[in-house]
C-alpha cells in the first residue's frame, strides 16, 4: 500500500466509520416469483436445466450463485400464522441487498395468486372499517373474533389470530385426523373467503368516503405475485435487476372447463374460475408490458388436456425457450454487473492470480471490524459510571508511560459492546490524525484467531495508518520476533506524537498456539500516546495471566452486573426501537427474570422474545427463564414445536459444525441431503415430484424469521456466511442437538456435500408408507476447481475437517492427504498455514503414518511459501515435494507413493521448461530429527534444560539468551543483555529463574515467565574468557563463578557474599570450594561460614581438567602424569591410572560414569566405591566434541566433527544409530524425555532428535557439510571428499549406503579433486605440487605426477572431453599431460606442454579440443591458451573473480562465470562471444558451477543464491529457476539433467524437461525475487539486448524495491 492510497482506504485503516462501507458482494441471490401451481414445469425445468449452467458461469468468475424459489416443493402453504406474504417479501429483500446482479426473476401466468388476509392492519385503519360495517353487527362481530388488538404494538395493531386458534387440525397432517384436517381446512377457506369479502367491502366504501387511501385498500385486494413484483420490480426502480417471464394462453382454449384449469386459473373457494382476479392478473400484465418490456419475455402456449406436457414438441420448445433466455440473458446481466463493479472487485474469490495489492487484506480486515464495532456500539445502554472511569485512566497515562487498561467481567455481561462504545465515543475526542484500530476476536467465532496472524494484522495496519514503513515478511521468521516487532511499532508510534488506541477484545479467544492465553507478546509496558486496551473473562486463563503480569498496579475494570433500574432502561431503549411496549406485567416478568443474572445477554434474549409478545399473549406462553442458557433453550424448544425437531436440530447444529459458517444456499442443499429431514418434511405427504426431492426452502425462511435475532451475516471475501450472533447459543446447540452420534452423522453429510458425493446421482431415502425411493437431490458438483486459476474455496475450508470428523479416512487419505493438486490448490489459495494446520490434526487422528510424513514435508515448505506469500507455481511446488518425498515412495506406496507419482506424471506434461528431482536431496520428513529451533544471533555456545518447567534455555555467541517451550518448541523469551557471548546458562527450577554468564564477565538473573533481568553483576567473571575456562556453578543456596585461579560466590539474588584469588580451584561440591595450594594440598572451603579443611594428597598433582560428582560428594581431577584424582568432601582421596588426558570430561547424570574425550575416542569409566575402572572405547571418524549418557546408563549419546550424532549401547558398545542433518559440528548435547537436544558453536539451531521415531522413514546420510574439497560420480552413488583443508586423507562416501567406504591417504593438503568418469579415475591436486591419480577399481595402486621444480602447489586440474587429456595449473606455470591405458592399467605421460605463467595464476579452467585451455583468474582476467601452437590470447575479462569455467560436450561452446553472477557464453569455432548474461537476485551472488546438456542444447548452473538455473544456449535466455535449500558446488551432466554435490553435502539428481516451443510470454523469474538480462551477438556482430525486468542502477540502489514485488520461489529464503 503506497502513497496513492485511496482516501476511503485510509479512513478505514485509521479506523473511521465513514470510510468503511461493505466491501462488493460475490454473492448473485434471485428470488423466484411465481404462483404455486401456475409456473410449477417452468420451474422445475429452471431447477434442472438452466440453474446448473448459470452456477457454472458465475463459479467461473468467483460468484457464488443462489436461488430462492420459496414455492418448491410444497403444493400450498398448510401453515396458519399468516406470515407468507411478509416472508416472501423479506426474502427479496435480501436477495436485492446481497446480490451483486441480477436479484428478482419473476415467472408470470395466468394465475393471478392467492390473495392472503393482511397480518396486521393498523389500529386507526381497522377501525374505520368496522365503522363502516356497524349496521352489520356479525359482520363486526366475526372481524373482532379473527383480528385482536395488540396494545404492544406502538401504535396499537389489530393482529389476524393463527387459523388454528379457531380449526385446531388444520395444520394436523396426521393420518389418523384426515377428515378434522379436512374439515378444517375447507372451514378456513370459507372463513378466509368470508372474511375477504367483509374487509374488501369495507374498503371500497372507507375509499369512498376518503377515510383510507387507495394503496391501502389495495392491500385487501393484491395477490403475494403482485406484491412480490411490486418488491422486485417497481420499488425504488429496480427493474435493471430484474428478469420477467410472462406466458399467455390463447383465448380461444380457455373455455374449457375451470376443473381443467385448476391448475392454471384462480378459482373461487366454491371452484368457479374467480373472474375478479382475472381482471386484476389482466391490469398486472398491462402494467408489465407498459412499464418493463425490456427485461420482459412473453411467450404464448396452448394447454394440451388443460396441461403443459414436456414430451410434445411445442411445450418441450417453449420450455428450451425460457431456459435459454434464463441462461444468455443471466449471463449478460451478470457479466455487466462484474465489469460495473470493476476496481472494487480486486480479488476474485477463490483465484491464484496475483492481482490483489499487497496490503488489500489488512484494509479488509480492519473494515470488516469496525463496521461490527460501530454496529455493537449502538446497543449499549447505560455503563457511563464504567465508561467514564476508563477515559480518565486513559486521560490520565497520555503523556507518560503506562500499563494496558484491562476490562474484565463474566460471559455476557456487555465486554465487548463496552469497548465498541467506546472507541465509538473516541472517535469523536480524538484529533483528526489519531488512528484506532480494534480487533472484535469472538467475531468469527467458532474460528479462533491466530495471535501471530492479530499481530501481523495490527502491525501492518498501525503502520500503513501512520506511515510507517511495513517490515517484509521475509524479516519476521518467528513469533518472538513479530511480538518484538509490535512493541517497536507502538514505540516508533509514540516517537511520532500520534495518537494511537489499539483495543483487543476478548482475549480467550485466542487459539491455543504459541501460548497466547500467557500474554507474554502483550507488552506491560506501553509508551506515551497509545493506549492499549484489552477485554477477557473473568474466569479465564488469560486473565489470570494478566494478573500475574500486572501483579497490582494495573488498571483492571470490571463488567458488573447490571442493576434493575439499568435494566429496565435498557428494555424502555430496546422496545422504543422496535416500535413495542409490554403491559406492567410483561415488564414485571422480564425484570423479575433478568435480575436473576444481571447479565446484559440475558436480558438481550429476553426482549428478543418480548419483541414477539402482544398485549393478549397469555402469561404461560412467555418466554422467560433466570439465564440466557435456559431462555435459549425454551427458545429452541418452541422452535421444535413450531418447525419440527429434525429440521431445527439438523440446520442449527449444521451451522455450529462448519467450519467457518454456512451459506444459505449450502444449508438448503445439505439439508436436502438429510434423510432425517427429509423423512419429517414428508411424513404425511409425498414430495411433488418424487424423483427430485428437496427440502422446501420456505420450511428455512420460515425456521430464519424466528431465528433472526439469533442469526448473523459475516461477510468473509465478499461472501455472506450465517453464524450464531452468540457463542452461549453455540453451545447450548451443542449439548442439546450434536450427541457423539449426532455430531458424526452431521458431519458426514458435510462431507458429503463437499465431497460433490450426490451430485448428479440419485440418493435413496426411505419414506413413509414406502419403500427404499431414489431420487436427485440437485445439489451442485463440488470440483476442487471451477475454472482454470479459480478454486472452491469453501471446498478448501470445510471438506478436511468434516471428512476427518466423520472418520472418512479413506476419502481423506484419497482426496486431501494423496492428493498433490490439492495440497498445491490449499497451499496457493487458503495459506501454507491452513494446510498444515488441517494435515497436523489429520495426523494426530488418523493411524497413518504417512499422513504424519506430509505434513512434516509441508512444514519444511513452510518458510519458502510464506516468503512467496503463497504464491508459488505449481511446477516448483510438485517439484519441492518431489525432492522431499521420492525416497519414501517405495516404503510408503499409500499416500506418499501415490503423490510422487502425481508430481512426476504433471511435471512430465508441464508445458513449460522445468527440472524434475530423480532424488530425495531435500530434507525429507521422518527420521529421528523432530524439531529446529532457531536461535537468534549466533551459534549456540551453551544450552540448559529445565524438566520441572519444561523449557530450554539457550546462550549464543551474539550475547542473547533464548528460552524455548519443550511442550510446543516455540520461542518464548530473547534476554538481551550483554553484547559478548553468553558462556553458560543455569535453569533454577525451583524459582523458574535462570543465569547467563557472558565473556565480559557479567552474571545476569532472568525471570523466565516474564523474561524481565533481575540482577546484573559486572565483573563475575573475567572479561574474554574463553567457555572452557570459567565456570558457572549453582546449589540450593549459593551461586559460584570459577576460573583455575579465582572464585566468586553469591546468594541466589545477587548479594556477594565471598570472593577470593586461589592458586587452582578445582571446583564446587555444593556449597564448598575446592581449591588446589602447592600442587600437594587441597582446601575444602566453606563461604557461608568461612570454615575449611585441609587435605594433603599422597601424590602431587598437576590438573588438566576436573569434573563434580554433587552426590556422592567427590571431584575428579585427571592430572598431566596420567592419573585421576577422585577428592572427597570429607576429605577422602583415591588415586586411579588414567590412560589419556582428554579434551572432553563429564559424568553421566546417575554419576555412575565417567565420560572422557579425546580426539577420535570416546571413553567410558565406571565409577566404583574406590575405583573408577574403564570399559568402553568408542571410535569414531572426527574428533568428538560433546556426548552424554542416558538417566537409564543404557545409552551413550555422542556429537563430533563430522557432524554426526552417534547412539552406543553402553551395555555392548556397539553403534545403534547414527544421526545425519546437524550440518555442523556438535559441541552440545544434552537428554531429555527421549529426545536428544544438539547445537554447536557454528550453527544458530538448536535440534531436537527423538530416540523413538520410525527407523524405516530414516534418511541417508550424506558428506559432512561445506567439506573443503569434493567430487561425485556422474551416477551420483560415490563421492570423494577432504573434510577439512589440512586433512591428509580423501575420503570415498557410498551414497547409497550413506557410510564411508574407504579411504585414501595422501602425502600433502590436497588442493583440489577432479574425476575422470569414463575412465573411472580420481585425479587428487596436492599443495605440495603433486598430482595423485588413484584408479578406483584398485585404488590402492596410485599414479604420481611428480611437481614441477618449483614445488608449486596445484591450483586446478581440467580434463578433456575425451578424458585423454590433463592440464595441471601451479601457482606459476601450465601443464599440458597425456592420460592413457595401458594393459588395462591407466598411465601418464608428458608434459606433452608447458607454459609459464606472467600474470595471475588459474581459479579455474577447461581443457578444449585442439589442446586449447580456457581459463580464469581471480581478478576476472579470461585467458585461452593453446599448447599446440603455444600462444595465448585475452577474452573479455569479467569485474570480478572467475568462479566457473566449463566447456560443452562437443566442443563448440565455453560457459565462464564469475562472483558478480555475469555469465558469458562463448562459441570456440570461431572464438565469439555470444552471450552475456547477468542475473541478480537479492542477496548472495557467484556462479559456483556448470555443466552442458547431453545435447549442447541447454546449460545448468549452480549459484551461491542456492539455486540452480538452465540457459539456452542458443538464444541465452534463462528457461528455469529452481531454488535448492544450498549452493550446488559441482555440477555435471546426467541423463537428460545433471548431478550434483551441495555445500551441505547432498547429491542433487534432476532431470530437465523442456517442450519443443516455449511460450514466449515464458517468465522463469515470477517465483523468484530477481532479474536478468542476457545481451547476444547478432549474427553481423552487433549486439543486442533482451531484457527481462533489468535494470543494474535500481538493483544496486534499491533492493528493497524488489522485496515489495510479488515473491517468487524461496531463493530470498536467505
Amino acid at each position: 500500500m503506497d502513497g496513492g492510497q485511496s482516501s476511503g482506504a485510509q479512513a478505514v485503516l485509521r479506523g473511521r466509520c465513514e470510510g468503511a462501507q461493505r466491501t462488493s458482494s460475490n454473492m448473485i441471490r434471485i428470488f423466484i416469483s411465481s404462483s404455486f401451481t401456475d409456473m410449477s414445469i417452468e420451474r422445475k425445468v429452471l431447477l434442472e436445466k438452466a440453474y446448473p449452467q448459470v452456477r457454472s458461469f458465475c463459479r467461473s468468475l468467483g460468484l457464488v450463485f443462489e436461488v430462492v424459489d420459496l414455492n418448491w416443493g410444497i403444493r400450498t402453504f398448510p401453515y396458519g400464522d399468516h406470515e407468507v406474504s411478509e416472508i416472501f417479501l423479506q426474502e427479496i429483500q435480501m436477495s436485492q441487498k446481497v446480490s451483486a446482479g441480477p436479484a428478482f426473476v419473476g415467472l408470470l401466468g395466468n394465475q393471478y395468486g392467492h390473495r392472503p388476509l393482511p397480518r396486521l392492519i393498523p389500529e386507526k385503519q381497522f377501525e374505520v372499517l368496522l365503522s363502516t360495517l356497524s349496521k352489520n353487527p356479525e359482520s363486526v362481530q366475526q372481524l373482532q373474533e379473527w383480528f385482536r388488538k395488540d396494545n404492544n404494538s406502538v401504535p396499537p395493531t389489530y393482529v389476524l389470530q393463527p387459523v388454528t386458534a379457531r380449526f385446531p387440525h388444520y395444520n394436523d397432517l396426521r393420518p389418523e385426523v384426515t377428515k378434522l384436517h379436512d374439515d378444517d381446512l375447507l372451514s378456513w377457506r370459507v372463513t378466509e373467503s368470508q372474511l375477504l369479502q367483509l374487509l374488501r367491502s369495507a374498503a371500497a366504501e372507507a375509499e369512498t368516503a376518503g377515510d383510507i387511501t387507495a394503496k391501502q385498500k389495495q392491500l385487501f385486494y393484491s395477490s403475494v405475485t403482485e406484491r412480490a413484483l411490486e418488491e422486485g420490480v417497481w420499488k425504488d426502480n429496480c427493474q435493471m435487476s430484474a428478469l420477467l417471464f410472462v406466458r399467455e394462453i390463447p383465448r380461444q382454449r380457455m373455455k374449457d372447463g375451470s376443473k381443467r384449469l385448476a391448475k392454471f386459473m384462480d378459482l373461487t373457494a366454491d371452484g368457479l374460475l374467480d373472474a375478479e382476479a382475472q381482471e386484476f392478473l389482466t391490469g398486472l400484465k398491462s402494467r408489465l408490458y407498459a412499464t418493463s418490456k425490456k427485461i420482459l419475455n412473453l411467450h404464448c402456449v396452448e394447454l394440451n388436456s388443460g396441461s403443459i406436457d414436456p414430451k410434445r414438441k411445442e411445450h418441450a420448445q417453449y420450455l428450451d425457450s425460457i431456459c435459454q433466455q434464463f441462461i444468455s440473458q443471466m449471463t449478460i446481466r451478470i457479466s455487466e454487473a462484474v465489469k460495473l463493479a470493476g476496481e472494487d472487485r480486486k480479488k476474485i474469490w477463490g483465484s491464484t492470480e496475483e492481482n490483489e495489492e499487497e496490503f488489500d487484506w489488512v484494509v479488509e480486515e480492519a473494515r470488516q471490524h469496525t463496521i461490527m464495532a460501530a454496529e455493537l456500539s449502538n446497543s449499549l445502554q447505560g455503563r457511563d459510571g464504567l465508561l467514564g472511569k476508563i477515559c480518565l485512566a486513559m486521560w490520565e497515562s497520555t503523556l507518560v508511560h503506562h500499563g494496558p487498561l484491562v476490562v474484565h467481567g463474566a460471559a455476557g455481561m456487555g465486554k465487548t459492546t463496552l469497548l465498541c462504545k467506546l472507541a465509538q465515543e473516541m472517535q469523536d475526542v480524538l484529533e483528526a490524525k489519531a488512528v484506532l484500530v480494534i480487533r472484535l476476536l469472538a467475531a468469527n467465532h467458532p474460528q479462533r484467531p491466530n495471535i501471530n496472524h492479530v499481530l501481523n494484522s495490527v502491525c501492518l495496519q498501525v503502520c500503513l495508518a501512520c506511515g510507517l514503513a511495513p517490515r517484509p515478511l521475509m524479516s519476521v521468521s518467528s513469533h518472538l520476533e513479530l511480538q518484538r516487532l509490535f512493541q517497536n511499532i507502538l514505540e516508533k508510534v509514540s516517537q511520532q506524537g500520534n495518537t494511537l488506541l489499539l483495543i483487543l477484545d476478548s482475549l480467550e479467544q485466542l487459539a491455543d498456539q504459541h501460548q497466547a492465553h500467557q500474554l507474554r507478546w502483550l507488552p506491560t509496558d506501553v509508551p506515551p500516546n497509545v493506549h492499549l486496551l484489552v477485554s477477557m473473562e473473568t474466569t479465564s486463563e488469560a486473565f489470570a495471566s494478566m494478573r500475574l503480569r500486572l501483579g497490582t498496579a494495573g488498571n483492571v475494570f470490571e463488567v458488573e452486573r447490571l442493576s434493575r433500574d439499568e435494566g429496565q432502561q435498557i428494555m424502555e431503549s430496546h422496545l422504543q426501537v422496535a416500535k413495542r411496549t409490554l403491559t406492567r406485567e410483561q415488564k414485571d416478568a422480564v425484570l423479575q427474570s433478568f435480575y436473576a443474572s444481571g447479565s446484559p445477554l440475558h436480558l438481550q434474549l429476553i426482549l428478543s422474545a418480548a419483541k414477539n409478545w402482544s398485549s393478549f399473549t397469555p402469561p404461560t406462553e412467555l418466554l422467560l427463564g433466570f439465564s440466557s442458557e435456559e431462555v435459549m433453550s425454551q427458545l429452541l424448544l418452541k422452535l421444535e414445536e413450531k418447525h419440527g425437531k429434525e429440521l431445527v436440530g439438523r440446520a442449527l447444529g449444521c451451522i455450529v459444525l462448519a467450519r467457518r459458517g454456512l451459506m444459505e444456499a449450502e444449508l438448503r442443499d445439505v439439508m436436502s441431503l438429510d434423510d432425517d429431514v427429509i423423512s419429517e418434511v414428508y411424513r404425511y405427504s409425498l414430495p411433488p415430484t418424487p424423483s427430485l426431492i428437496r427440502m422446501p426452502p420456505v420450511l428455512w425462511a420460515r425456521l430464519k424469521r424466528d431465528l433472526r435475532d439469533q442469526l448473523e451475516v459475516q461477510w468473509t471475501d465478499g461472501v455472506a456466511m450465517l453464524a450464531f450472533s452468540s457463542r452461549l447459543l453455540s453451545e447450548v446447540v451443542k449439548a442439546r442437538y450434536l450427541t457423539p452420534e449426532r455430531r458424526g452423522r452431521t458431519h458426514r453429510i458435510l462431507a458429503e456435500y463437499f465431497l460433490g458425493r450426490w451430485s448428479g446421482r440419485l440418493k435413496p431415502v426411505a419414506l413413509p408408507g414406502l419403500t427404499l425411493l431414489l431420487s436427485d437431490r440437485k445439489v451442485p458438483p463440488q470440483p476442487l476447481w471451477f475454472a482454470p486459476g479459480l478454486a472452491n474455496v469453501r471446498k478448501l475450508q470445510e471438506l478436511p475437517y468434516h471428512l476427518l470428523h466423520a472418520g472418512l479416512w479413506e476419502e481423506l487419505r484419497q482426496e486431501v492427504v494423496g492428493s498433490a493438486e490439492w495440497l498445491y490448490c490449499q497451499s496457493r489459495v487458503c495459506g501454507v498455514s491452513s494446510l498444515i494446520s488441517d494435515l497436523d490434526q489429520c495426523s494426530q487422528y488418523m493411524d497413518c503414518c504417512e499422513t504424519g510424513l506430509v505434513h512434516e514435508a509441508l512444514v519444511l515448505m513452510k518458510p519458502s511459501l510464506d516468503i512467496l506469500s503463497g504464491h508459488m507455481d505449481r511446477s516448483v511446488f510438485y517439484s519441492e515435494l518431489l525432492a522431499r518425498l521420492s525416497s519414501l515412495a517405495s516404503t510408503s506406496r499409500t499416500v506418499i507413493g501415490q503423490l510422487c507419482s502425481q508430481c512426476d506424471d504433471w511435471l512430465q506434461t508441464c508445458p513449460e521448461p522445468v527440472l524434475i528431482p530423480r532424488s530425495s536431496f531435500l530434507q525429507q520428513p521422518g527420521g529421528a530429527l523432530q524439531h529446529t529451533l532457531t536461535a537468534p544471533h549466533g551459534g549456540v555456545l551453551c544450552l540448559a534444560v529445565g524438566a520441572a518447567v519444561q523449557l530450554l534455555v539457550t546462550g549464543s555467541a551474539g550475547g542473547v539468551v533464548a528460552v524455548w517451550s519443550l511442550l510446543d518448541k516455540h520461542l518464548l523469551q530473547v534476554l538481551e543483555g550483554p553484547s559478548a557471548a553468553i558462556l553458560s546458562v543455569k535453569i533454577i527450577e525451583s524459582s523458574a529463574h535462570c543465569l547467563s554468564l557472558a565473556a565480559d564477565g557479567s552474571l545476569r538473573g532472568w525471570s523466565l515467565k516474564s523474561g524481565q533481568q533481575l540482577f546484573c553483576i559486572q565483573e563475575a567473571g573475567p572479561a574474554g574468557s574463553a567457555p572452557s575456562s570459567v565456570s558457572l556453578q549453582v546449589s540450593d543456596q549459593l551461586l559460584f563463578v570459577h576460573t583455575w585461579m579465582q572464585v566468586k560466590v553469591w546468594k541466589l539474588d545477587g548479594t556477594e557474599i565471598h570472593r577470593e584469588d586461589i592458586s587452582l580451584v578445582l571446583g564446587v561440591l555444593g556449597n564448598f570450594v575446592v581449591s588446589l595450594h602447592d600442587s600437594d594440598r587441597v582446601r575444602i572451603f566453606d563461604p557461608v561460614t568461612g570454615t575449611q579443611t585441609m587435605v594433603r594428597l599422597t601424590r602431587n598433582l598437576t590438573p588438566v581438567v576436573s569434573v563434580t560428582s554433587p552426590k556422592r560428594g567427590s571431584l575428579f581431577v585427571v592430572s598431566d602424569d596420567g592419573f585421576l584424582h577422585q577428592i572427597s568432601r570429607t576429605g577422602q582421596q583415591t588415586i586411579t591410572e588414567f590412560p589419556l588426558l582428554p579434551s572432553l570430561f563429564s559424568a553421566s547424570e546417575d554419576e555412575k560414569i565417567l565420560i572422557a574425550g579425546r580426539e577420535r575416542t570416546l571413553s567410558l569409566f565406571r565409577i566404583g566405591s574406590d575405583s573408577v575402572d574403564g570399559f568402553l572405547e568408542l571410535q569414531h571418524d572426527d574428533e568428538v566434541l560433546s556426548a552424554c549418557v542416558s538417566p537409564d546408563g543404557r545409552r551413550v549419546v555422542s556429537g563430533a566433527a563430522d557432524q554426526l550424532i552417534r547412539i552406543w549401547s553402553v551395555t555392548t558398545g556397539h553403534l545403534v544409530d547414527t544421526l545425519c542433518g546437524c550440518n555442523a559440528p556438535v559441541t552440545a548435547l544434552m537428554l531429555y524425555d527421549h529426545f536428544v537436544v544438539s547445537a554447536s558453536s557454528a550453527a544458530d539451531s538448536v535440534q531436537l532428535w527423538s530416540l523413538t521415531y520410525d527407523p524405516s522413514h530414516k534418511p541417508l546420510p550424506h558428506i559432512p557439510a561445506g567439506s573443503a574439497h569434493s567430487a561425485v560420480t556422474r551416477d551420483g552413488d560415490q563421492v570423494f571428499y577432504v573434510r577439512h583443508q589440512t586433512q591428509r586423507e580423501v575420503l570415498s562416501w557410498n551414497n547409497r549406503t550413506g557410510s564411508v567406504s574407504e579411504r585414501l591417504p595422501v602425502s600433502a593438503e590436497v588442493s583440489c579433486l577432479e574425476l575422470a568418469q569414463q575412465k573411472r579415475l580420481l585425479l587428487c591436486g596436492l599443495r605440495s605440487g603433486t598430482v595423485l591419480i588413484y584408479p578406483l577399481a584398485l585404488p590402492q595402486e596410485t599414479l604420481c605426477i611428480p611437481p614441477p621444480e618449483g614445488l608449486a602447489p596445484v591450483l586446478c586440474l581440467a580434463l578433456g572431453s575425451q578424458e585423454s587429456l590433463l592440464a595441471v595449473a601451479h601457482w606459476d606455470t601450465l601443464r599440458l599431460f597425456q592420460v592413457a591405458t595401458r594393459d588395462g592399467f591407466p598411465a601418464v605421460e608428458g608434459p606433452l606442454a608447458t607454459a609459464p605463467l606472467l600474470h595471475a595464476p588459474p581459479s579455474h579452467m577447461a581443457l578444449l579440443p585442439h589442446r586449447r585451455l580456457l581459463y580464469g583468474t581471480a581478478g576476472g582476467e579470461v585467458k585461452l591458451h593453446d599448447f599446440g601452437a603455444g600462444a595465448g590470447a585475452d577474452l573479455q575479462p569479467h569485474s570480478s573473480g572467475i568462479t566457473c569455467v566449463t566447456a560443452s560436450n562437443w566442443g563448440t561452446h565455453a560457459l565462464v562465470g564469475s562472483q558478480d553472477a555475469t555469465l558469458r557464453l562463448w562459441a570456440l569455432d570461431p572464438v565469439a562471444l555470444d552471450h552475456t548474461m547477468e542475473y541478480q537476485g537479492l542477496f548472495f551472488q557467484g556462479v559456483l558451477c556448470a555443466a552442458f546438456a547431453d545435447s549442447d542444447r541447454f546449460v545448468f548452473t549452480g549459484s551461491q543464491d542456492q539455486t540452480v538455473k538452465v540457459w539456452d544456449v542458443a538464444s541465452g535466455k534463462l528457461l528455469c529457476v529452481q531454488f535448492v535449500y544450498s549452493p550446488v558446488v559441482r555440477m555435471l551432466t546426467f541423463r537428460n539433467g545433471f548431478v550434483g554435490l551441495t555445500l551441505q553435502g547432498c547429491v542433487v539428481q534432476e532431470a530437465f524437461r523442456c517442450p519443443d516451443r516455449v511460450d514466449p510470454d515464458h517468465n522463469p523469474l515470477r517465483n523468484m525475487k530477481a532479474r536478468y538480462r542476457v545481451t547476444s551477438r547478432e549474427k553481423g556482430g552487433a549486439g543486442r539486448s533482451d531484457l527481462q525486468g533489468f535494470d543494474p542502477a535500481q538493483i544496486s540502489l534499491n533492493l528493497v524495491s524488489m522485496l515489495s514485488s510479488k515473491p517468487s520461489s524461496a531463493c530470498v529464503l536467505l
